[in-house]
């Protein structure tokens, strides 16, 4: 049964050790880089959740032979072109997962119609659409100009030219063309050159992904974050066995606890060896007064405790490197020193929800003052807090990033805490047995 809410209990301290959930962008891009690659890949500590449950369907749906083989482990026999050539693909409101297959479909030779909840079709595709039909691609849509749903058929793949992409809107429209890259050189045996339009955001995302791709056996040329060249004989190779890391951005709202509630608090499964780019978040909390520990997999923030008065120290930071985790550090602004800005999150509008508005709003229920601007967000903690029933939007960050408001004087009510099972599943019963009342 649905739980329409969650009246989260005053919380003064936290402390533990919590093996992280496996990264969500790791699981859905290894899942599809496996379906593509000659061979059979074993995956294990998978992340179990909506977005990857979405994918595992979808690729299971097209023909691709996933196998249970034990606790948050599957085997993914490598099949292209994908077996089944004709699908109607219902992908929720998975970025990784809609963007990734739509551009993997493109070039399948198949005829597919890939639709989403109604916020997947707000979410704009135009860019990865425009620039899979400059590859020779057949992309329509099926209802509004530059959004899903859509309708795939049957193209004529070409790589005679560079094939051009806007980098401001979302990363996944490059990982999109990369990850299918090497398809594109098989069917024409030339190699495929992307190139960035404008700045590119989000960047920790494309290096994991170059990353992985590194792992399957096919080797990126990146010319800053402008060119990417995959050569005209990539082919992927499964890797045999995978391990998917922890997750880096479910890594914030643990570690954030840490930094309010005294701590220590440690997560495993991630850490300085990561391949994430939000392991950068703890360099944002070591700015903000927090002491950090780390080891090859694990990261551990010892903070202050904000229910006995102490405060953060307030910032001012571009966050177009870890938007999502950013989301994290405009909820620990409630316990700042002064203001907070965060900077050039113009990402977020595009998200789960609008992102800029639904912090704005749900900060100012508490007692916050806020502002904000097409990509920036300012808070100035509360002077008076005030009792709040925070919405979630069905985006799970909006759920986890206010179980923090728990250590103020207000009480908080979470609507829709199911959201979570986006990404984390178990984050509520996990932050319960962290946490310690007053």
């Amino acid at each position: 049964m649905k739980l329409e809410y969650l009246d989260l209990p005053h919380a003064a301290r936290a402390q533990g050790v919590v093996a992280l959930p496996g990264s969500k962008s790791i699981s859905n891009r290894v899942l599809l880089l496996s379906a593509l690659a000659e061979g059979a890949t074993e995956i294990s500590a998978l992340l179990d959740s909506d977005d990857t449950r979405v994918m595992l369907a979808a690729l299971r749906q097209l023909g691709v032979s996933v196998e249970d083989v034990g606790p948050g482990s599957v085997r993914v026999q490598g099949a292209t072109p994908f077996p089944v050539q004709q699908a109607e693909i219902f992908l929720g409101n998975a970025g990784t997962a809609f963007r990734s297959l739509t551009a993997a479909l493109a070039l399948m030779g198949g005829d597919y119609r890939l639709s989403g909840v109604p916020r997947m079709h707000e979410r704009p595709i135009g860019d990865l659409v425009d620039a899979l039909n400059g590859l020779g691609a057949k992309v329509d849509y099926l209802a509004n100009q530059g959004y899903p749903p859509l309708h795939i058929g049957r193209g004529q793949p070409q790589a005679d030219a560079p094939v051009r992409v806007q980098g401001n809107v979302s990363s996944q429209f490059l990982t999109g063309l990369l990850l299918v890259a090497p398809l594109l050189t098989r069917a024409t045996g030339k190699p495929v050159t992307i190139e960035v339009i404008g700045e590119l955001i989000s960047k920790p995302y494309i290096e994991i992904t170059l990353n992985l791709m590194a792992r399957y056996g096919v080797a990126v040329t990146r010319e800053g974050w402008q060119r990417f060249v995959v050569p005209a004989d990539a082919s992927y190779r499964s890797p045999g066995r995978i391990l998917v890391e922890g997750d880096a951005s479910s890594a914030s709202y643990l570690l954030a606890l840490g930094a309010i509630g005294g701590g220590p608090l440690r997560v495993t499964g991630v850490g300085s060896d990561s391949i994430q780019g939000d392991v950068a978040f703890a360099r944002t909390l070591q700015a903000m007064g927090v002491t950090i520990e780390s080891g090859s997999d694990w990261l551990q923030a010892t903070g202050v405790k904000v229910a006995e008065g102490a405060r953060l120290r307030a910032f001012d930071a571009d966050f177009n490197l870890i938007p999502d985790a950013a989301m994290t550090a405009a909820a620990l602004a409630l316990y700042a020193d002064g203001p907070c800005r965060l900077r050039n999150i113009g990402s977020w509008r595009v998200k789960e929800t609008d992102r800029i508005h639904a912090m704005q709003t749900e900060l100012g229920k508490l007692g916050a003052q806020v502002e904000s601007g097409p990509d920036w967000l300012q808070v100035t903690p509360p002077t008076q807090w005030r009792d709040a029933h925070i919405g979630t939007y069905d985006d799970h960050r909006m759920a986890m990033c206010f179980s923090l408001a728990a250590f103020g004087p207000a009480k908080v009510r979470i609507l829709d805490p199911g959201c979570v099972s986006k990404t984390f599943p178990t984050y509520f019963d996990v932050y319960s047995g962290l946490i310690a009342g007053r």
